[in-house]
């Protein structure tokens, strides 16, 4: 494989600066006039991360100071123990100094106290905290859970005070457009912590909470403008918090969606940029190819793989250049400060696959370092189940230098496997016999058991769209989702058939009814018809998945699909459970000798949903359109 450039040729910032017309017009560049507001707007000194904590793995800290004119001084530390400042770095701006700092074990919690000699004397206290000390405070993820991932601004608004806040790009509320802000916000999330229980999740996964203040389509949050600032519109960093240690108190565990791949280009630090290679930048604008194939292609050409992996993901998302060491540190202690600001358990990883190589093993290696407890899994929405491997801890060889860490993925792989499932006839590797095929390449993973598994999510079409409204193919779907290996996620509505496809986009991200003051429905207590069948049978087996290890955590055996039919049973030392999912729409009789060595010692079983006792396990009848869930009993 090729080594890979930045390709000078394409980048051209001599010629990108020499033009600031061109500049301008892109939106790539700084004018005088945005920097002149910038200043206005940030006159005060500030500091990244905004403080730290004593006793953390890397005893080395990178503060970035940011104030007018700062690079003209020179910062001395007033004696502290066990702290020393080891240096500073002056950047292309005058607005920004880099301090690197060594903090000793030895160290306390307390202030630092900088003086800033220049032209302008200023001084500056820097907080070292107590780091958090309760037992199980950062838990992860395991096979127990089942993940309810939940887009904030459209789930529930429970403080409708943070609707509009003043200072921020979108000054109003409207719920009747797609790409504006609802009022969604953290207190509506834990206003239904219930609910949610309820449904037998334990765990909560929400798009971006971080600030995300652009003029447009500001609600999903994967534009962050401040790295270390909750969204004022789902609530203060404080109460993102305490948010986190409510939902712990509730046996729920949180999961935060992070951007490592770019910002918005409303960030302060693209607005008024430390240098100009803290982002990739081009002439004119460079959007991805979002191939991914590009990042280890054999044959590839190093133009398609820095399209794919420094080209803009969207014309508001300048790239982030991770390949700079001051970059790639800022990045990597802005999210070891989350989690220990607030003790998340987890880390999803959006367009993992965008990132700089190099950079995305030592994102890995830092947060295993300091937090081994913390679970992490990767958006691979990609193509082929080698491919989705390979961004995983799996068992091939570096690839040009790149060997994964990353713990799991999210398995598209999978969603694509259900999909043709129960929307294709079965052939010898189309329709049910998909999933087979898929799963037989869990050799790949060192542990397929640590990837999410999924229906439908914010990006893609509603799962019950997809299957045409059709409720028996629902319960397929869930009974797959919550009795297969990996640890499931629903989409927020998905449990009450909320329905549309991703194009237009938006409708995939509807306001789920009865989260508003005044909604003509409300879902979160009232169900009825289909709606009310689908939650309960979500609920009741997700709650049977969440009492029975056997389920979560025993070991898979499938058996090859024969007719349309595919069985597979998890088992352990406890006991077995039995799934034959006929995706059919005819009666099928299976014969049930070729399943002998999972049936060895069982006379019978239990039907998990309905109760019905399976007394003859030598012949029985699937229904059409049915995942069959069988307890079976000696």
């Amino acid at each position: 494989m090729k080594k890979r450039s930045f390709l000078p040729a394409v980048l051209a910032l001599a010629s990108l600066l020499a033009s600031s017309s061109a500049v301008a017009q892109s939106g790539l560049g700084i004018s005088p006039a945005v920097e002149k507001a910038n200043a206005k707007a940030a006159p005060g000194l500030r500091a990244d991360p905004l403080f730290w904590w004593v006793g953390m793995v890397n005893p080395k800290l990178q503060v970035l100071i940011h104030a007018p004119g700062i690079a003209g001084s020179t910062a001395a530390l007033a004696a502290y123990p066990g702290v020393t400042l080891d240096g500073q770095q002056k950047l292309e701006s005058p607005n920004y100094l880099v301090l690197n700092l060594t903090i000793s074990p030895s160290a306390k919690p307390g202030q630092l106290k900088f003086t800033f000699g220049g032209a302008k004397k200023q001084t500056f206290s820097y907080e070292l905290r107590a780091r958090g000390t309760e037992a199980g405070r950062v838990q992860g993820l395991t096979t127990a859970d089942m993940i309810y991932f939940v887009m904030p601004d459209r789930f529930s608004n429970g403080d409708p005070k943070n609707d509009v806040i003043k200072g921020t790009q979108v000054s109003r509320v409207a719920r009747d457009s797609m790409y504006a802000r609802h009022g969604g916000d953290l207190r509506g999330i834990a206003n239904h912590f219930d609910y949610i229980k309820q449904l037998g999740a334990t765990a909560i996964w929400s798009a971006p909470l971080v600030e995300n203040d652009m003029p447009k389509a500001s609600y999903h949050g994967y534009a962050v403008t401040d790295c270390y600032r909750t969204d004022p519109r789902y609530g203060s960093n404080e109460e993102y918090a305490q948010y986190v240690k409510s939902a712990h108190g509730q046996g729920l565990k949180i999961v935060q969606d992070i951007v490592l791949n770019h910002w918005g280009s409303r960030h302060y630090l693209f607005l008024d940029q430390p240098a100009k290679d803290w982002f990739h930048q081009f002439p004119t604008f460079f959007r991805s190819n979002f191939r991914d194939a590009a990042f280890n292609d054999p044959h590839g050409s190093e133009y398609d793989f820095n399209q794919f992996n420094r080209g803009w993901f969207d014309t508001t998302m300048p790239d982030v250049n991770q390949d700079n060491p001051l970059v790639a540190t800022y990045i990597i202690q802005n999210f070891l400060w989350w989690v220990e600001y607030t003790g998340l358990d987890a880390y999803r990883i959006d367009t993992y696959s965008y990132s700089a190589p190099k950079f995305l093993m030592q994102f890995g290696e830092a947060m295993a370092a300091q937090y081994p407890s913390l679970s992490m899994f990767g958006e691979t929405w990609v193509q082929g189940t080698a491919q989705q491997a390979y961004f995983a801890k799996n068992i091939l060889p570096p690839v040009d230098g790149f060997k994964s860490n990353l713990p799991g993925v999210t398995d598209f792989q999978m969603q694509y496997a259900i999909n043709e499932a129960l929307t294709k006839d079965a052939g010898w590797t189309e329709g049910i016999n998909k999933i087979y095929y898929t799963a037989q390449a869990d050799w790949l993973y060192q542990d397929p058991m640590r990837n999410v598994l999924f229906l439908d999510n914010h990006d893609v079409s509603r799962f019950y769209s997809v299957i045409g409204e059709d409720l028996a193919k629902y319960k397929m779907g869930i009974a797959w989702l919550l009795t297969y290996r990996g640890i499931p996620q629903l989409y927020y509505g998905t449990e009450v058939l909320m329905k549309n496809f991703s194009n237009p986009d938006g409708k995939v991200r509807e306001d789920f009814p009865g989260g508003w003051a005044g909604d003509k429905e409300n879902f979160f207590t009232t169900r009825n018809g289909a709606r009310a069948e689908a939650f309960d049978f979500v609920s009741k087996l997700a709650n049977y998945r969440k009492t029975h290890p056997v389920v979560h955590a025993g070991k898979l055996m499938h058996f090859i699909p024969q007719d349309g039919v595919y069985t597979y049973f998890r088992y352990d030392e406890t006991g077995t459970v039995m799934v034959m999912m006929n995706s059919g729409k005819d009666e099928k009789t299976v014969d049930m000798a070729r399943f002998a060595e999972r049936l060895r010692g069982f006379s019978s079983g239990v039907d998990v949903m309905t109760g019905a006792v399976v007394s003859d396990l030598k012949s029985v009848k699937v229904p059409g359109r049915t995942a069959w869930v069988v307890e079976l009993r000696k």
